[in-house]
């Protein structure tokens, strides 16, 4: 229907037929767990941090989940996620979640959320001392590393 598609942009059309109602649902609840996941972040030494996430991270990082999960061949159902915190040189491995665990999967996702740098050097100490469950807060920047489970292409990283 050339009138429909007269207002609309090429990118926005192919998100438009890529876009999966199912997918859209199972990354919200997707979100939710990350988010839950991150109160009760093991980032020290028989401690855990409640890591904050700055409003407009979670729909970043939703509209990469989906970006990455429209080629597969499960769509986001075949997604295995990896959940990490980076502060300083250091990558802390916070959770591991399946998408959908009744479906083999077929893809695999490692997201790398940052430490908001500013606060990095006022928090230093609280690694020896402090609350059990302090809150930090993330950055906006984070990257996302893709591995298919199913072949043997080569690992992607896209830096957001």
């Amino acid at each position: 229907d050339a009138e429909y598609a007269e207002g609309i942009s090429l990118p926005d059309m192919d998100l438009e037929l890529l876009h999966d109602p199912e997918d859209e649902l199972l990354c919200a609840n997707l979100l939710d767990v990350v988010q839950a996941t991150l109160g009760r972040a093991p980032l020290g030494a028989k401690r855990c941090w409640r890591l904050l996430m700055p409003a407009q991270l979670p729909a970043q990082v939703r509209a990469e989940l989906l970006r990455q999960a429209c080629s597969e061949p499960c769509g986001l159902r075949g997604a295995l996620l990896d959940l990490c915190v980076e502060h300083g040189k250091a990558c802390h491995d916070v959770g591991h979640i399946a998408a959908d665990p009744a479906v083999v999967p077929t893809f695999q996702l490692t997201l790398v959320l940052r430490l908001d740098s500013r606060l990095w050097p006022k928090i230093q100490g609280l690694f020896a001392s402090g609350p059990a469950f302090a809150p930090l807060k993330l950055s906006t920047g984070f990257r996302v590393m893709k591995k298919k489970l199913y072949s043997s292409e080569q690992l992607l990283i896209e830096e957001c």
